[in-house]
């Protein structure tokens, strides 16, 4: 449960807000540039391999290799942006799809572009996006202030929408007039562009990594902070629970286009600029709404408005009345999606946000291409317009659960972490690698405050667990009733000293601080660590952090 430490109303915000601010500015541009690049590739790719022997395989293909890294390496990509400098990170991987982007150019320039090498530096470059999306949406919070965040995660699916838009457009024609390769060198000069805006970024001090953490401890800890998170999970059910309904309409409006409206190939992209036209619409007008309507009954609102475009397609075969049916599912579509991804950038801490994004990726990819298998079965065993009226029925059925497990109340939380605890002098020092370190922390209880002790420790197993803890439970003494013993297992003594000395925010502060408030003397803790351990400091040694 969460409350709202400010539960004032939010200020209004206009989309173009982010704007204002010239660094976000430059790099939003750049990323327009590098986002129209890519659409621009793909058409360049598959138009190579159109008049190859088994076109239809290897053009799919070409859609498998640039999506395919984004599920197999998200998480890892995470732990990465969130283990390294973020901004040298993203710099590194810009010039690595340059030098992706400039082989292609040469290479296909020169006639030296067989159908598996083009194949194989589209994987590549698909690696480089995968590298790039986690770090690029836990960079956003630190461009704008807060009250912000909606409207550029609004602004990050215009991008999305309008290079969708220009970018294939712009790649028929510079094919038609010049070829495929210099569609490639475009692509090249767009992502040089965006590496030239990062290296302008100067960055605080404050953003910086210290010390970065072992991947693969990084890795562990993402997986348990997402795990023992309901917040987190909340968020990621409600984007679950509308992508794979709404993922019918994307899977199967080009057997709309060709089976019941009679369109060709340009129908169809008509058909898809309609969706484009309608999310760059919500985009725009998802601050206006949200200072008119409830963000859980703007999802009610929105699933509904998907639902009822779904039953359109299924059962019309008028153009123009598809055409304006697609216009507000691009509206649900994109103020919906990206109104689940602003609140989790709200609710995750610094320290494991591009982990936590990473894994919103992998859900909302995941869930639009599972969606699109279950989708495309449903339709050969019961037919199309039986698949979209189930996808409307699911759709309809998802938007009334938002009213039943609505959206968490994110107002005024502050994520920061605090390190909030005295100096610990210990007797040995450990080794940072030492590991795994169990904790006991023991509390005396009085009998008529039981009830309340055993709740707030709810919240402060929730922290522990959230920020490092693989393992945790609570004892009582069968000697003495009024002590409550708390035992937590960290991996280590460095992920220890993490969990106390930026893991923590101010919610777990508080929550810890009301379960020691409740003991009548102050809690004892004790830290056990491996007998055959490693000593690197004199006993006594004063140590950041506690229990």
């Amino acid at each position: 449960m969460v409350t709202a430490v400010d539960p004032g109303a939010e200020p209004s915000v206009s989309a173009w807000s982010p704007l204002r601010t010239a660094t976000y500015r430059s790099l939003w541009l750049a990323l327009l540039a590098a986002n129209i690049g890519t659409w621009m590739q793909t058409v360049g790719a598959q138009w190579l391999l159109v008049h190859q022997a088994n076109a239809s395989t290897l053009v799919a293909l070409v859609q498998t290799a640039s999506l395919l890294p984004m599920l197999l390496l998200a998480l890892p990509a995470g732990a990465l942006a969130d283990t390294f400098d973020r901004r040298h990170l993203l710099i590194a991987v810009q010039l690595f799809l340059v030098a992706v982007a400039a082989g292609l150019t040469v290479l296909t320039a020169t006639g030296r572009m067989p159908p598996a090498l083009l194949l194989t530096l589209t994987f590549a470059f698909g690696v480089g996006q995968a590298l790039t999306l986690p770090a690029w949406a836990a960079v956003i919070p630190e461009l704008v202030p807060r009250a912000q965040l909606r409207a550029a995660s609004a602004l990050g699916s215009i991008s999305v929408n309008v290079a969708r838009a220009v970018g294939p457009a712009a790649a028929g024609v510079l094919i038609s007039q010049v070829g495929v390769a210099p569609v490639f060198g475009f692509n090249a000069v767009a992502f040089l562009v965006f590496a030239l805006a990062l290296v302008r970024w100067r960055p605080g001090d404050a953003n910086t990594v210290e010390v970065p953490e072992r991947f693969t401890a990084a890795l562990r800890a993402g997986g348990r902070y997402v795990r023992h998170s309901p917040i987190v999970r909340r968020l990621l059910r409600r984007a679950l629970v509308f992508v794979i309904p709404a993922s019918a309409l994307w899977a199967l409006l080009p057997l709309v286009a060709s089976r019941r409206l009679g369109l060709n190939s340009s129908g169809y992209g008509l058909l898809l600029a309609a969706l484009g036209v309608g999310a760059i619409l919500g985009a725009l007008l998802m601050p206006r709404i949200r200072t008119l309507i409830s963000p859980n009954r703007f999802l009610l609102l929105a699933g509904a408005m998907y639902g009822v475009t779904l039953i359109v397609v299924a059962s019309v075969r008028s153009v123009p009345v598809v055409l304006v049916a697609l216009l507000p599912a691009g509206v649900a579509w994109v103020t919906v999606l990206a109104n689940v991804n602003a609140e989790i950038q709200l609710f995750l801490p610094g320290w494991v946000r591009a982990r936590g994004l990473a894994v919103y990726q992998v859900v909302q990819g995941g869930g639009q291409a599972v969606g699109a298998l279950i989708w495309g079965v449903v339709a050969d065993v019961g037919g199309l317009v039986g698949a979209f009226l189930v996808a409307a029925a699911l759709m309809l059925v998802g938007a009334v659960t938002s009213q039943i497990w609505p959206l968490p109340d994110l107002r005024g939380m502050v994520k920061d972490p605090t390190a909030y605890r005295p100096p610990l002098s210990l007797a040995l020092q450990p080794d940072p690698r030492v590991g795994p370190v169990l904790v006991t922390v023991t509390y005396t209880i009085q009998p008529q405050q039981e009830s309340e002790f055993l709740e707030a420790m709810e919240h402060v197993r929730g922290a522990r667990q959230r920020t490092g803890a693989m393992r945790w439970g609570l004892f009582r003494a069968g000697e003495t009733p009024d002590e409550f013993t708390e035992v937590y297992l960290v991996p280590s003594w460095d992920e220890h000293l993490r969990q106390h000395g930026g893991r923590l925010t101010e919610a777990d502060q508080r929550a810890e601080e009301r379960a020691r408030d409740l003991s009548e003397c102050t809690p004892a803790v004790r830290h056990l660590l491996p007998a055959a351990a490693e000593w690197t400091a004199a006993a006594g040694s004063p140590m950041p952090g506690s229990g």
